[in-house]
């Protein structure tokens, strides 16, 4: 059983397990539908474009822009406690979807609104890595 001080923790189920294995692989993948030729996040088992099941797990490129973020300096779960304040963002990847996530490598007050990004992979748990973002130098 977790402390109560512990982060909550994804667990991966039989459609997002591609995802998780990637993360902790080092790889951002998203699923991309046969049929339309679209991306897709969050995970799902039928595309939101065409509706069809002829999903499939390819690696993203893992560059996308700061659509918005905000810095969290409230402490809505004790595990975050010590991350007091952090950056909840939403990152417009390359591929057209948009993901929620931190912000990691920049002071909070660096932070702007159609930064480029770079995905980077934070272990967070025994077997378990999510994808955050860094800004692209230059």
């Amino acid at each position: 059983m977790p402390d109560a001080l512990s982060k909550p923790m994804p667990v991966p189920d039989e459609i997002s397990a591609p995802f998780f294995d990637g993360a902790r692989d080092g790889k951002l993948m998203l699923q991309h539908c046969v049929s339309c030729g679209m991306w897709s996040f969050p995970v799902r088992e039928r595309c939101p474009h065409c509706f069809a099941a002829a999903l499939q797990w390819r690696q993203a490129s893992g560059c996308g822009t700061l659509y918005t973020f905000t810095v969290m300096h409230q402490v809505m779960n004790p595990g975050f406690a010590s991350a007091v304040p952090y950056n909840v963002a939403q990152v417009d990847l390359e591929e057209g979807v948009r993901m929620v996530s931190n912000i990691v490598g920049i002071p909070n007050d660096a932070l702007r609104i159609g930064m480029k990004l770079q995905a980077v992979f934070e272990a967070v748990g025994d077997n378990v890595s999510l994808p955050k973002f860094r800004p692209i130098q230059g």
